[in-house]
């Protein structure tokens, strides 16, 4: 099995330009994120937003964590009662189709004064930016890259979310391909293919952060920082 397989429409470019529409949308939502909205407010925000970006569909719902629902993966189910507090933190996570191209970001955010959250979200900054400069470096594998995750936020100080293990891309739908989890990639993982998840928490308090982004070259990298 390929696990890099694409389909006849696959192109470079338009991955790129997926990955960088879809930074802008979650910027978008990140600006209207004020204290009192809840999960689901923020997402029927996020629906109305994806129309005006001309979204093409999503290959993923978007997820939306709020204070100690960023601890959880996922698969698990948010406290519906959570709302963002005047000094909070929350993460937001899209899967997004753009000219039969899927993009895959996300971040975290501090808001008010919240120096603790802040460092966690930094970390997971970070540690991303971390794994992926190893990778662009050593050359290493995707089991190899989320053994140096793990390490990395280990002496950070940060408790590391095992069952994030990343994940293949492509053109819409990725899914036929069957590409599996980037964490048990032995191989080097290709530029523009993978997207490495990056989820940490505070070891005891109720908070963690979240970051992904597309495995890319350096060049391409740059513009995340320019828009995040």
């Amino acid at each position: 099995m390929n696990r890099e397989a694409v389909g006849r429409r696959y192109d470079a470019a338009l991955m790129q330009r997926a990955r960088e529409r879809s930074w802008a949308v979650l910027l978008d939502i990140r600006q209207r994120m004020q204290p009192g909205i809840g999960e689901a407010e923020a997402k029927a925000i996020a629906a109305e937003l994806f129309s005006q970006h001309g979204v093409e569909r999503l290959w993923h719902p978007p997820i939306i964590r709020i204070g100690a629902n960023t601890t959880k993966t996922y698969r698990q189910r948010s406290n519906p009662d959570v709302r963002l507090a005047d000094n909070d933190i929350y993460f937001i996570d899209l899967g997004l189709v753009f000219d039969g191209h899927e993009g895959d970001v996300g971040d975290t955010f501090a808001l008010g004064n919240a120096p603790q959250h802040q460092a966690c979200a930094e970390a997971a900054r970070t540690l991303f930016d971390e794994v992926a400069r190893t990778w662009r470096d050593d050359g290493l594998s995707g089991r190899a890259l989320y053994d140096f995750a793990s390490e990395r936020a280990q002496a950070m100080g940060w408790r590391f979310n095992h069952a994030i293990k990343g994940h293949r891309l492509g053109d819409y739908p990725h899914s036929v391909h069957k590409g599996g989890d980037l964490g048990t990639l032995e191989g080097t993982p290709s530029a523009g293919l993978w997207v490495l998840e990056i989820q940490i928490a505070h070891p005891t308090e109720p908070y963690g952060a979240f970051f992904e982004d597309l495995l890319i070259a350096p060049r391409a990298a740059s513009l995340k920082r320019s828009t995040a």
